[in-house]
């Protein structure tokens, strides 16, 4: 099936239930600058030796070309949608792996890496790109958009971006409950805390670096994730409440924070919690109201456990209709859910931030 044009493209990207682009006031903000994990990772994670990745069929399956970019999903992932609703550009990319042009600097890219998280070992355990690692490959783009466009336009630039974080859910599905190393440390309150923490402290250096706004993504209902249900659902895949109570207990204390960060007036950006958690668990308790026939299993194989290097057209099948799914595979949402969770974002959140 050949790509949709790109005026429907457009379309699609610009209309946002309440919310609605106007073209001919030109982008909202100057750059979407993104850091975290794989759901906002549009190809970070390619070129690294680590079995995280998304550059194989079927993921982009109704993407461009049908072309696997590292985008964990069928097609675009949040921050592309962010860009397009914005009016800033069609698809943002991935820092690394790619050759951006100085409209590509400009504009913005993202340092996201798939299954890094707030906790120091979650990218060692997986091998993948840290959260301070991603603020040094931040500082190194920073230089290269001073050079490309002088230092009082890069300031310009970075002052008028919208700033994105989205980390915290690896941590806890992964890190916390699928291996042994936190656990026995930390009791789940104890280890939100280190979360916190870590997150807290990220937000000041992003903000110590120039950020006027940072759009802080929340954690999802983890408990629901189709991965989650088969690893700790039981027989019949439930939601496993303990992962569920660790994410509510997570937006809880992440939003305190914020609200502390934001009170400081020693702390120059404005730091806006986006919730995923109610959207998506909507999306998962009453999908027949968004047009999803299937809400607890992927699109890819069995739809069970199928993630990354186990999601390969090489050895499983996908779905007949992506569109049914609110999942791609068992841990990332299809483009069509994204949509869903983008628009919740721009009728209740975007105002604020640009």
């Amino acid at each position: 099936m050949a790509p949709p044009p790109l005026l429907l493209l457009l379309l699609l990207a610009t209309t946002c239930h309440g919310y609605q682009y106007d073209p001919s006031r030109g982008p909202l903000v100057t750059a979407v600058i993104v850091f975290g994990d794989s759901i906002v990772d549009p190809g970070n994670n390619n070129g690294l030796a680590t079995l995280i990745k998304a550059n194989h069929p079927p993921y982009g399956k109704d993407f461009i070309n049908h072309e696997a970019t590292g985008r964990y999903s069928n097609g675009l992932i949040p921050t592309d949608l962010i860009a397009q609703g914005l009016g800033v550009k069609q698809l943002l990319p991935a820092y690394l792996g790619v050759d951006l042009s100085p409209e590509d600097l400009a504009t913005g890219v993202s340092f996201a890496s798939g299954a890094t998280g707030f906790d120091p070992l979650t990218p060692v355990v997986v091998s993948v790109i840290s959260l301070e690692q991603q603020l040094a490959y931040y500082d190194e783009y920073r230089g290269r958009l001073a050079a490309a466009a002088g230092e009082e336009e890069a300031a310009r630039i970075i002052g008028g971006a919208l700033f994105v974080v989205c980390a915290g859910t690896d941590d806890v599905a992964n890190t916390y409950f699928t291996t042994p190393f936190r656990s026995g440390e930390y009791d789940i309150p104890s280890y939100v805390e280190l979360l916190v923490s870590g997150a807290e402290a990220f937000l000041r250096n992003v903000s110590a670096r120039g950020a006027a706004k940072i759009g802080f993504v929340g954690m999802p209902p983890v408990g629901c994730v189709p991965s989650q249900r088969t690893l700790g659902g039981g027989l019949r895949r439930e939601c496993e409440p303990r992962r569920n109570q660790a994410a509510q207990l997570y937006n809880a204390r992440i939003q305190d924070m914020i609200g502390g960060l934001n009170a400081d007036p020693g702390f120059p950006t404005l730091v806006v919690f986006l919730d995923i958690y109610r959207v998506l668990d909507d999306l998962m308790e009453h999908g027949d109201r968004y047009g999803f026939t299937e809400t607890t299993k992927g699109c890819c194989g069995t739809g069970t456990i199928e993630v990354t290097g186990l999601c390969d057209a090489r050895f499983v099948s996908v779905c007949d209709d992506v569109t049914r799914h609110v999942f791609f595979d068992s841990y990332h949402p299809t483009e069509r859910a994204y949509r869903i969770i983008v628009n919740d974002i721009f009728d209740n959140y975007i105002q604020v931030l640009t």
